[in-house]
């Protein structure tokens, strides 16, 4: 999703209309996360960038896109660029830890 977002409506007022922009996003989202797996593949990852526009974009979590949705609304801006990309995701192993119990021989 590569998409220029306008955040003034001629008839929704402004919350309302924010509120619909981040159901899109959420659902975008779920539909891509919806998709069947290729072989090796353990999840989907997305790569996120917004900003004012397409130029000035910069990276941004997956998480932090309703955080900068609300920044862009208390900016005042008139529209702001999201793009999310989906890509193939694969898990790394954390580390093991050994566990050591002492035991007292009391």
């Amino acid at each position: 999703m590569k998409k220029t977002f306008k955040l003034t409506h001629p008839r929704l007022k402004a919350p309302r209309h924010v509120e619909a922009i981040k159901h899109e996003v959420k659902k975008y989202i779920r539909r891509e996360r919806r998709k069947i797996l290729p072989e090796g593949v353990d999840f989907w990852d997305f790569d996120c960038r917004f900003g004012d526009d397409e130029a000035g974009s910069t990276v941004v979590h997956l998480s932090d896109i309703n955080k900068s949705i609300d920044q862009a609304v208390s900016k005042q801006l008139k529209s702001f660029y999201l793009e999310i990309l989906v890509k193939p995701g694969h898990r790394s192993k954390k580390p093991k830890r050994e566990c050591t119990i002492e035991k007292d021989d009391s």
